[in-house]
């Protein structure tokens, strides 16, 4: 596995990563999935056989590698550094969390409603359960293939569970899918004020006419909210829709930002500077970055 490196029009850097001594924590073996079973295995039945087996690290994270021997320096890539950069507050707010480490995780075949007698009604594609994604061995074709799955827990004591298939991924792009996955998760369980502080900043985008989005999910729900509604109606389905995309988006980026030298990119649909940078303070004030670490390039000179 490689190591990539971004760098950030924020200049966003840590100042000093976190480390382990790894010689502290045992190693699981890694387990032979084609041994287990010559078929592809459902990832809900993968996950509840082996995340009890998982090795601890620290009080919220455990992880888990099966078929993809990790060294001590993916280690540090993959469990270590992005952890270590998480604020205080998030880490507080998560609970018990295993990374399960596979080599790929694949979208299940997709089921569909059946097509009325009707031209009026088209077949509609239903939304998958996590828990039938598959751990395969090979390569799935691109479409199939997905960078991680989250299976909730199935009881208060169970942890939540993110998979992700890192074969051949670089660690830059497993970066952006943990600290997304974190960001889900977020969204769910933070408090009601910091989602309608959040909101409150996407109204005034939406009257100062701010155009672009973070990413490609926002992006797409701010367009069809623009296509359907003229203004901002409250608490329309269509604007939590947005919302919901938005925050998980720059919250990913916020927490990507606080771990790594990354970088927003130019382009038609990226969101001024001056917005973003203000929806990055809203979320600085409410998840204070841990010791060490900067989200704006002032605070690394003081």
């Amino acid at each position: 596995m490689s190591k990539g490196a971004k760098r950030s029009v924020y200049n966003v850097t840590a100042a000093e990563p976190y480390l382990v001594e790894w010689k502290q924590y045992s190693m699981p073996p890694p387990i032979d999935l084609a041994g287990l079973n010559k078929t592809k295995l459902h990832l809900g039945d993968f996950a509840q056989r082996f995340f009890r087996d998982a090795t601890p690290f620290g009080p919220v994270f455990s992880f888990y590698a099966a078929a993809v021997p990790l060294v001590s320096e993916d280690l540090r890539d993959f469990v270590d550094e992005p952890i270590a950069a998480l604020p205080p507050r998030v880490l507080a707010s998560l609970g018990k969390v295993v990374l399960l480490f596979v080599p790929f995780i694949e979208r299940p075949a997709a089921k569909a409603t059946p097509a009325r007698n009707s031209k009026r009604f088209a077949e509609k594609v239903i939304e998958f359960d996590p828990r039938d994604s598959l751990v395969a061995m090979d390569p799935p074709v691109p479409s199939n293939r997905l960078p991680f799955a989250y299976l909730p827990p199935d009881s208060a004591a169970d942890p939540h569970i993110f998979a992700f298939g890192i074969q051949d991924v670089d660690s830059s792009d497993y970066h952006y899918s943990f600290f997304h996955a974190i960001s889900q998760l977020i969204f769910l369980t933070q408090p009601d004020s910091v989602i309608a502080g959040y909101r409150n900043i996407l109204r005034e985008e939406l009257k100062l006419r701010a155009h672009g989005e973070v990413d490609d999910a926002s992006w797409k729900a701010k367009l069809e909210l623009l296509k359907k509604e003229s203004g901002v109606r409250g608490e329309s389905k269509l604007f939590l829709e947005y919302a919901r995309h938005s925050f998980t988006d720059t919250f990913t980026l916020f927490l990507h930002g606080i771990c790594c030298d990354i970088d927003v990119e130019p382009g038609p649909r990226q969101i001024a500077s001056r917005y973003l940078r203000k929806r990055l303070q809203f979320l600085q004030v409410e998840y204070p970055q841990p010791e060490g670490y900067a989200v704006f390039p002032e605070e690394l000179k003081n």
